[in-house]
């Protein structure tokens, strides 16, 4: 009987502890469904910028794979971006739609524009946000929101009543605490001493992600209009070094067996823009510098592919590499709020010039890298050849704090710096460094090379100085294993000077295995000759130490160092008419200074100028008045409201007469006008008279602005530069559009 009641008593127990984990299964199941299914709906014109949430998961619809969706970037695309056509660009969907995973990250510099999976994606300076798309599985461990918060269509513009014109002021200040930037810090180049054993990341322990949860942020209507923001999820990427796998030392023997080698590259990690400053009275510029994480990957070809160059001289020309998959991280800062209503400008004065140990040559101050072509393929005799002329250059340079300082960086399979700027501030020290370098073999990698210079290499940590310009001088025997265009692309837009110095180039029968045609003119800064230099054999390398010297110290042929966001006069003509009001007057300003806080401004870099316009015209300040961004963003606030009629034509005259016509012969003439309404007088001969005087004039009409006007007014073609808005509080929308619409204006400009 015991024994009955003690196997029934066990039985039921089973049964009521598998129905409880059936229970428990059952719910996971339906949450997990939940999860997977309640997925919100997006619109193909959705950018992830109009979107709150920091990281969600959405579903596209069928059909958005149309130019009319704007994409910017690759791997990492600006949120400026439709989400949709950035899924379709990077292969995460096709144009059937599907579901996606969306996560917000910091701003970024150097958005590369690319054609992939039947969308063209384009190439944009900045961005004060970034994003991720990939495939729509929920992460462990994150709730996501089955709606999606969207961002209104105002700013954030505390108006005053119209019979309170004295809380214009308080308004604006109250509305500057928007989003606090968290800082990073750069750091310096590691420099590569002789026999030292830098360490090189695997793939297994390359990264640490953060991600913060998403949140959702609410606003009182009934207090403050909101404008559009987004809460940045910062994803922070640090290489584990303490895992890293060690390189061997320098002085052991590498197997150099030969094999034929074609490199083959799915990205090239985006570079970054460098605000260049001047050493009087300008403050230190935040450096934007964009986030990518982009692999490269070796093909390693079979043999009989015909790829390998032959040397008759040499046992071999290019070494084989070792399959490899590289990750580069970096920390960036967010980029300026561009939607910030208030016009503080934090800068930093650099207090720590470089001592003069020298007087060198001050006629030629300019920041010098040369990339040193360490490849096995030149063998040691040319090697040594090669460190000869280079000591030989820093020689006839006069190295010096007050004039030209050098940095070398070596490149094989992958770059590394020997020295940089201001480690060495005297020839002779720069000689017997170079003396020391010893070769680190590998391939040719240029276009890599490039890119780890443009974002590491000239940084104030390094010894960058503001008003130097920036040079790279490419070493290269042969040709490059890898390509070099994009990287070289994104270095000039930085305002580098790229030269290149090619030494025993291809032959007619070798061409055939050069990876990138014409790879000298796709590098350089220009292509009328000036910038490449090409030596018949390593043993005449000599004869072209003083034409390069020449070369790189004629400081006005350095034309990239000119950037779109330093090498402007932008004049603003303000409508002050009595139609526009008090309080719209200030929304004005606004905009006006949040379009100048972007770019660098010194009296050799960006000017800033202003009119304010009624029937009448006064000329608030010229283009000489203040050489820093605080005192120009101190100098709008205080521009008072005038009112009265509206001469638009007159204005124009007036700008071109007060402003345009004593801007300096090396800068570009920019005319942004801004207007409410329809002129008492014709703007259609002023403003071609401005055009022909070079002036580049964007309109910008509000509320009841003529559109024939504004068309007049603009530069051809119209579209690019002519913008209508429906009311003042919507202006902040075309303030990135102009300055992305200026910087693509000057970086298409013919390079020849």
């Amino acid at each position: 009987m015991k024994v009955t009641v003690i196997a029934t008593f066990f039985g039921v127990f089973l049964l009521c502890t598998y129905a409880a984990k059936e229970a428990t299964r059952k719910t996971k199941k339906a949450k997990l469904y939940f999860v997977l299914t309640d997925v919100p709906q997006i619109d193909c014109d959705v950018k992830a910028g109009k979107i709150i949430n920091p990281e969600f998961i959405a579903k596209c619809p069928p059909g958005c794979q149309d130019v009319k969706y704007r994409v910017y970037g690759t791997d990492i695309y600006a949120s400026f971006s439709s989400v949709c056509n950035a899924a379709i660009h990077s292969g995460i969907i096709d144009n059937t739609g599907g579901k996606i995973l969306v996560q917000k990250v910091a701003g970024h510099s150097g958005y590369r524009g690319s054609f992939s999976n039947g969308v063209r994606s384009l190439s944009l300076p900045r961005w004060r946000e970034s994003f991720l798309v990939s495939e729509g599985k929920p992460r462990k461990g994150v709730t996501y929101p089955s709606t999606l918060e969207y961002s209104s269509s105002k700013s954030t513009i505390v108006k005053s009543e119209p019979k309170k014109p004295e809380q214009d002021l308080k308004a604006m200040k109250s509305a500057d605490t928007a989003n606090a930037s968290e800082k990073t810090s750069e750091q310096g180049d590691t420099i590569h001493k002789e026999h030292q054993t830098p360490p090189v990341p695997t793939p297994a322990t390359q990264m640490a992600t953060t991600t913060p949860t998403p949140t959702t942020t609410t606003t009182d209507p009934s207090t403050t209009m909101p404008k559009p923001t987004t809460t940045a999820a910062t994803t922070r990427t640090t290489t584990l070094a303490a895992a890293a796998k060690t390189r061997p030392g320098l002085h052991r023997f590498r197997n150099i067996g030969s094999s034929n080698v074609h490199p083959a590259y799915s990205s090239v990690v985006a570079a970054a823009s460098r605000q260049v400053q001047t050493a009087q009275g300008r403050g230190q510029n935040t450096a934007f510098r964009g986030t990518s994480t982009s692999a490269s990957n070796r093909n390693i070809l079979q043999p009989n592919t015909g790829l390998q160059r032959q040397e008759p001289v040499a046992a071999f020309r290019r070494a084989a590499a070792s399959p490899a998959h590289l990750v580069e991280t970096d920390l960036w800062k967010p980029g300026l709020n561009l939607f910030d209503t208030g016009f503080s400008s934090k800068e930093k004065l650099n207090p720590k010039p470089l001592e003069s140990i020298s007087q060198g040559n001050p006629n030629c101050k300019v920041d010098l890298s040369f990339l040193m072509d360490g490849s096995w393929s030149i063998g040691k005799r040319r090697f040594q050849l090669q460190k000869q002329f280079l000591g030989n250059v820093a020689q006839a340079l006069g190295i010096s704090s007050a004039g030209p300082l050098m940095g070398i960086v070596q490149y094989g399979d992958d770059p590394s710096t020997e020295f940089n700027l201001k480690t060495y501030v005297n020839s002779k020290d720069v000689r017997n460094a170079i003396e020391k370098i010893s070769q680190k073999g590998g391939l040719s990698n240029v276009g890599k090379a490039l890119s780890f210079v443009n974002k590491n290499f000239f940084l104030d940590a390094n010894g960058n100085r503001g008003g130097a310009p920036n040079v790279v001088v490419v070493m290269v025997d042969g040709w490059p294993t890898d390509r070099v265009e994009e990287a070289s692309r994104l270095a000039r837009e930085s305002g580098i000077n790229i030269f290149f110095v090619t030494i025993e180039a291809a032959a007619e029968s070798e061409k055939q295995n050069v990876i990138e045609p014409n790879f000298v003119d796709k590098a350089v800064c220009r292509t009328n000759g000036f910038y490449s230099i090409n030596v018949p054999s390593w043993f005449s390398l000599h004869k072209v130490v003083q034409p390069l010297v020449k070369r790189v110290c004629d400081t006005d042929r350095l034309v990239c160092s000119k950037t779109c966001l330093n090498s402007a006069d932008i004049g603003f003509v303000i409508d002050g008419s009595s139609s526009v009001g008090t309080s719209n007057f200030r929304t004005v300003l606004q905009f006006v200074a949040n379009i100048s806080k972007e770019f660098e401004i010194s009296d050799t870099d960006t000017r800033i100028g202003a009119v304010q316009y009624t029937y009448e015209q006064r000329l608030e300040f010229s283009f000489d008045k203040y050489s820093t961004k605080q005192d120009v963003l101190s100098a709008i606030k205080r521009i008072s409201y005038w009112s009265g009629g509206t001469s638009t034509g007159a204005a124009i005259s007036y700008a071109s007469e007060q402003l345009f016509s004593k801007s300096k012969p090396n800068k570009r003439k920019i005319m942004i006008l801004i207007t409410d309404g329809r002129s008492y007088d014709d703007v259609r001969v002023p403003a071609m008279a401005a055009h022909q005087n070079g002036v580049i004039a964007y309109s910008i009409g509000v509320a009841w602005a003529a559109q024939d006007e504004l068309e007049a007014i603009a530069t051809d073609p119209d579209k690019e530069h002519a913008f209508f808005v429906d009311e003042f509080d919507n202006l902040y929308r075309f303030v990135n559009q102009l300055i992305q619409n200026i910087c693509t204006e000057f970086n298409s400009q013919p390079r020849n």
